[in-house]
């Protein structure tokens, strides 16, 4: 893992490992062949081992309408290098592990502020339901360069009859929201988080059994460092025709919570919904919804259609309350150093800082070779939005390159006051290589 050393670069400890390392990941994902994924198995196919890796390079080059202290410069740029391992083994019938293994560098400029962490690509915080990261630094150089490592996944699934319990590190993803989500609650995606194509895992045990051939049963304990961090969720799942649903009840991190989700067809579209309940047991920074201190409402409540054009158009729209957020996102700027609002900021309880959003995605693939989509992003409350155009080349079935854009709009930040939801995101510009193997 290197030697432990101490330099005096800008007072932060690096801790050395060789500095071509991540080049050698560079050649080594190149170097494997396009049917890595088949790395072993038995004669008789009931064992086997598939290995899968990915390199990825993100580019990102932000301004800033007005330098303030929230963007010391104004024209930042930020660089992400992300290598993943995933391995998968079919031990037995019976039982299956797979693990997950990551190296990212990261390269903020000087005086990026947050426009180098926040929105385009993903903010190092640490995630949520882990009873260690096991995500350490193995170099750090003060504010602009970081490169770490992260276990991402250890699991091992048992089925034990018509039953199945995973237990270990894992993805646990519910709802049927296609941008925001109410009743997605461990490790729920940023909307505009461009990098983050997996779910990070969480340490937890999972049982899934199945009722009838309509309805099924999901139970999850996700472990944090304490119990006060963990939660301890039930579901429900049905479906009659085209109509499915799910039913949520537990806590999670000391919040009681209840959800339900709905999905159906009509008309060749398809609608979705979400609903959820927080109960805290102390009052909200934000004030919660509908007078009461400790009470949190989450909704969503949206719609898709595809039209058989020559590639495929598809239209996505999705509305977004959360009881989570500020009634009047001025107020945000008087908890950036609360606690309690930090917390619940960097687990995701809420993915917008106000109370109500809106999404627009059109997306449009051409001949299945270059994909084009856009994504607006609006407040109804304060009229401020960012529009995300993108455009995907696939080359192959190992090669892709992304170019996006980020145009923002809205009263950007004065000093330490935020003015509008959305218009003190920097407008950016994004290229993203990515290699699969």
């Amino acid at each position: 893992m290197g030697i432990e050393t101490r330099h005096h670069m800008r007072g932060e400890k690096v801790r050395c490992v060789p500095a071509v390392f991540l080049v050698c990941m560079c050649l080594l994902t190149c170097a494997l062949p396009t049917d890595a994924a088949e790395f072993w198995s038995d004669t008789s196919g009931e064992r086997s081992v598939s290995l899968n890796t990915s390199l990825k390079w993100t580019s990102a080059l932000s301004h800033a309408s007005d330098n303030t202290i929230f963007f010391p410069e104004e024209w930042s740029a930020t660089s992400l290098w992300r290598f993943r391992a995933v391995a998968d083994a079919r031990l037995t019938t019976w039982l299956v592990a797979q693990a997950a293994y990551e190296q990212r560098a990261r390269t903020v400029s000087e005086g990026a502020g947050v426009a180098g962490d926040l929105g385009v690509l993903p903010a190092q915080f640490p995630a949520p339901y882990r009873v260690r990261q096991l995500d350490d630094s193995l170099v750090e150089v003060g504010s602009t360069f970081s490169y770490r490592h992260e276990l991402d996944r250890a699991a091992a699934s048992l089925s034990l009859s018509r039953a199945e319990v995973t237990v270990g590190r894992q993805a646990v993803g519910w709802g049927r929201g296609l941008v925001f989500g109410a009743v997605d609650i461990f490790a729920p995606f940023s909307p505009l988080e461009s990098d983050r194509e997996w779910r990070r895992g969480i340490d937890a045990v999972r049982l899934r059994v199945p009722v009838t051939d309509l309805i099924s049963v999901d139970a999850v304990a996700a472990f944090g460092e304490s119990m006060e961090e963990s939660a301890f969720v039930g579901r429900v799942h049905g479906y009659v025709g085209d109509v499915d649903g799910e039913l949520f009840a537990g806590s999670r991190c000391e919040d009681g919570f209840y959800g339900a989700s709905l999905s159906f067809s009509l008309l060749d579209a398809e609608f979705h919904g979400e609903a959820a309940v927080f109960l805290s047991p102390e009052p909200l920074p934000a004030g919660g919804s509908f007078g009461s201190d400790d009470v949190a409402v989450k909704t969503v409540v949206g719609g898709s259609r595809t039209f058989d054009l020559a590639g495929g158009l598809m239209l996505v729209a999705e509305y977004h309350y959360s009881g989570f957020g500020f009634p009047d996102i001025e107020e945000v700027s008087d908890y950036f150093y609360d606690s309690a609002f930090l917390e619940r900021y960097e687990r995701g309880d809420s993915q917008v800082l106000g109370r109500h959003a809106c999404a627009v995605q059109v997306s449009y693939g051409f001949a299945g070779v270059v994909p084009l989509s856009a994504t607006w992003l609006v407040s109804p409350v304060d009229g401020s939005g960012v529009v995300v155009p993108s455009v995907v080349w696939v080359f192959s079935d190992n090669v892709t390159l992304t170019a996006s854009g980020y145009v923002s709009y809205g009263a950007p930040p004065e000093d330490l006051m935020i003015l509008s939801e959305y218009g003190g995101t920097p407008t950016s510009g994004l290229v993203q290589i990515s290699l699969y193997y």
